[in-house]
């Protein structure tokens, strides 16, 4: 497994094949909120794409139409040559199961063992013998480090335990992309780094193609071939990291490097506090 100073490896060779996600002019609107605005992004097979951006920049919105938790108001998403957004209910229900999503807090069940939070899935969407289940709870515990707390309960493991544990669950059905909500969240930085040369082991190991939102940057750094930054529910940028690191454009400059001067911070200072706190309509 790569230590945190190794750059990203190159693609797989069939990267170059039809891409394995493509979102096609997607709009997403909550009422008169639009959160999208006409997007269009391709994932290739196998890679490890990173999505920035700020609280409200329509990352995790756009997660959650690639990974079939919602729906788009306009536009394509085409996972596998097909169009998700025009699936039954009854048919995107099979079609997660080729998907494993984490969730920033891991969403283990308490009152189950990491092996029972692992074998839910399983239990759920397949017909096999409580042997065979059992064997593969014991396989995607030990591809996360996990095997000898088989028993333990999510109250009685760490964080970053967790978070390899939810890791754990969301393999269970062998899935070919894995979506990644803010892995990194509340981990110390030693846990990170377990977690993010975890993620990019099993990228490089089970070609399993990675689809992960962060805010940090350290992570988001060492884990992808790729990032694009979204503000506004628009992309701004894309690129490598290196690219991503020495752009001339000044918003993405700012966000990478976390600075506090540039227009992120020049877009809150332009609004007027008097007239909106004086404007009851606004």
């Amino acid at each position: 497994m790569p230590d945190e100073t190794t750059a990203p490896s190159a693609l797989p060779a069939d990267a170059d094949a039809e891409p394995i996600i493509r979102c096609i002019n997607v709009t997403k609107q909550f009422g008169s909120q639009k959160v999208l605005h006409d997007l269009t992004l391709n994932v290739k097979r196998g890679e490890r794409l990173v999505m920035l951006g700020g609280s409200g920049a329509g990352k995790s919105t756009l997660l959650n139409l690639m990974a079939a938790e919602t729906r788009a108001t306009s536009g394509q998403v085409i996972v596998n040559g097909r169009n998700i957004c025009s699936m039954s209910d009854a048919e995107l229900d099979k079609h997660r199961t080729t998907m494993g999503v984490l969730f920033q807090s891991g969403a283990l069940f308490q009152s189950m063992t990491l092996a029972e939070n692992v074998a839910l899935p399983i239990r759920e969407h397949t017909d096999l013998v409580d042997r065979t289940i059992d064997t593969i709870v014991k396989m995607k515990l030990e591809l996360v480090g996990l095997r000898e707390h088989a028993d333990k309960k999510p109250a009685e493991i760490s964080g970053g335990m967790k978070k390899r544990a939810g890791l754990a669950r969301a393999l269970a059905l062998d899935p070919q992309i894995i979506f990644y909500d803010e892995p990194s969240a509340g981990l110390d930085p030693v846990s990170v780094t377990e977690v993010d040369q975890l993620m990019i082991g099993l990228n490089e190991t089970l070609g399993v193609t990675t689809v992960v939102i962060t805010h940090e940057m350290t992570s988001a750094f060492r884990i992808a071939h790729r990032l694009v930054l979204l503000d506004q529910g628009k992309f701004v940028a894309a690129g490598s990291p290196d690219e991503m690191k020495n752009s001339d454009d000044p918003l993405v400059h700012q966000f990478v490097h976390g600075l506090t001067a540039g227009p992120l911070t020049d877009r809150r200072d332009d609004c007027d506090y008097l007239t909106d706190l004086l404007n009851p309509q606004r």
